[in-house]
């Protein structure tokens, strides 16, 4: 049986994401984008102060957001 867009793992991965980033991509079972993807985005929001950063890792946070949600097993 094969997962489809939008499939209830797939939301469930994209909802933990929005609150740990890399967390849906760790259920997944794809640990580089897991630790590459929090690496990125909390290194971005722990520099928030100097603003680009901050925004940089909000784009990037949205990015791992979408790509959870739209994972294919085997592509």
């Amino acid at each position: 049986m094969s997962q489809q867009q939008g499939s209830a793992g797939n939301v469930i991965a994209a909802l933990c994401n929005v609150f740990v980033p890399g967390l849906g991509h760790l259920i997944q079972g794809r640990l580089l984008a897991a630790i590459i993807y929090f690496i990125i985005i909390s290194l971005g929001y722990a520099f928030y102060i100097l603003v680009i950063p901050a925004i940089f890792a909000a784009i990037i946070h949205l990015i791992c957001i979408i790509s959870a949600a739209r994972y294919k097993p085997g592509e």
